[in-house]
């Protein structure tokens, strides 16, 4: 059998590098590998993940014409979603760090699939565009536009890595004509349409502290994102997820976060019920945080949920040592008139 090849990938400015075996674009290989560049519709169509090579050699794939001419190539531009590196390369090429480097996209999307996971919460998947792709970071939410010119916010609960499609956690609220909808007459295949992505909550990768991820019911969604984030760019840093529910049912995927703790040693998972007695913790979730962890000045904290439980977290924590700084947050809020969730 032949030997694999083996390149090296050095991008500028940053100096980050990366190896890869060139059967996947340098796109696919700096994802794989934890660094994030910009990127639209991952077929060479749009030209968002146009950057330079400096030094080597690339495939360019099936990069099309209007994204990448050949005046381009010629002075050394490439599209990373479809040029694969053919020896050791330097590019030269913008990384994702913040929110702010991702710019915010209107898009179609389709329902895929509705699956109620609980009495009162539905697992939303909404297909995207073959041609297009909404890049985010993991924590961000999308809102949906509604015909008579409302908004309803939504936390993306997929990883960035699975970016074929959007899954959203979808809790019934009284009084909520949107997910009043979702649960009485969407259906597979509706056309919906949304923007974004939005939002400060999402997981400081250059941190090396323990992480606590603190969620209340459907608070999970962005804290799943996080997770399998994580999980997939190797980042092996300490994880203790507490998620708190009033009873057994608001714990609507049960074997997830048990699957998660079973397979990484470095993830632990303790679930919080406050009005059903069982075998497991009981109380207020944050309050089973300061009883495992009455000192956090160590710590970085996310925490999403209801407003009251962000507030009373936030209170707590700091009280427990914890600097203001490490507690990032996602307060989900239901008044008709709030348009997304505040961003704490």
């Amino acid at each position: 059998m032949a030997p694999v090849a083996s390149f090296r990938v050095t991008l500028q400015p940053s100096g980050h590098s990366f190896t890869t075996d060139g059967s996947d674009s340098v796109l696919q290989a700096a994802l794989d590998a934890g660094l994030t560049l910009p990127y639209g519709c991952r077929n060479g169509a749009c030209g968002a993940c146009k950057g330079r090579v400096i030094d080597g050699l690339v495939d360019h794939g099936l990069a099309q014409e209007q994204a990448l001419s050949t005046a381009d190539r010629v002075s050394g531009l490439a599209l990373f979603c479809c040029a694969k590196p053919l020896s050791d390369l330097v590019l030269e090429c913008r990384e994702v760090g913040t929110a702010k480097d991702i710019p915010v996209k209107i898009m179609p999307c389709r329902v895929q699939k509705i699956e109620r996971v609980a009495e009162d919460v539905i697992v939303l998947s909404l297909k995207l565009p073959a041609n297009e792709r909404l890049q985010f970071l993991a924590g961000q939410y999308i809102e949906f536009l509604l015909k008579d010119g409302k908004r309803r916010a939504f936390s993306i609960a997929n990883a960035p890595h699975d970016d074929g499609f959007l899954q959203l956690h979808v809790r019934l609220i009284a009084g909520g004509e949107f997910t009043r909808h979702v649960f009485s007459g969407m259906k597979e295949k509706d056309i919906l349409r949304f923007q974004g992505p939005y939002g400060s909550f999402f997981l400081r990768e250059e941190s090396a502290k323990p992480m606590i991820l603190l969620a209340g019911g459907t608070g999970f969604a962005p804290i799943k994102s996080l997770v399998e984030h994580a999980i997939h760019s190797h980042i092996a840093r300490p994880m203790k997820i507490y998620w708190g529910a009033r009873n057994r049912a608001g714990l609507y995927l049960p074997d997830l976060p048990r699957e998660w703790a079973a397979a990484h040693s470095h993830i632990r998972y303790v679930p919080v019920l406050s009005d059903e007695a069982w075998e497991g913790r009981t109380g207020l979730a944050h309050k089973a945080v300061l009883e495992d962890h009455p000192d956090l000045s160590a710590f970085q904290i996310y925490a999403c949920g209801a407003p009251a439980m962000i507030d009373a977290a936030r209170a707590d924590f700091v009280a427990a040592g914890l600097p203001p700084e490490e507690f990032f947050a996602d307060a989900f809020t239901f008044a008709p008139v709030v348009t997304a969730p505040a961003i704490a």
